[in-house]
């Protein structure tokens, strides 16, 4: 099961969230820092997949901006690999490029609605 689906530019600045278990506002940034340094420290020639506490992290850099999905145990971490390409592929088709830039204006444009 996936528990959550994070975008997060080079910097480490989180520009996507999305949860699909609650956790607290204060632990969600806690939680964030934490997946977020995990992943970007590490080197194109290590493993997209990461143990880290109680589940795993799937991760894979488009440009400057990293797309981290955090999944339990059972969970098939090459389906969601191939999962977060199909997402990035409908944004290009939809962005036609995608930039950090596109993702955070459609974000806060889908707030408004």
């Amino acid at each position: 099961m996936i528990k959550f689906f994070l975008m997060v530019n080079k910097q480490g600045q989180t520009r996507l969230s999305r949860y699909y278990e609650h956790v607290d506002i204060n632990k969600r940034t806690v939680l964030e820092a934490e997946v977020i340094k995990n992943c970007l420290s590490r080197t194109k020639d290590e493993c997209s997949f990461v143990e880290y506490k109680d589940f795993k992290l799937v991760y894979r850099q488009y440009a400057a901006l990293f797309i981290v999905v955090g999944i339990d145990q059972t969970e098939n971490e090459m389906a969601v690999y191939e999962l977060i390409h199909n997402f990035v592929e409908v944004l290009d088709k939809y962005f036609s490029r995608v930039s950090e830039l596109d993702v955070s204006f459609s974000v806060s444009e889908s707030h408004l609605l």
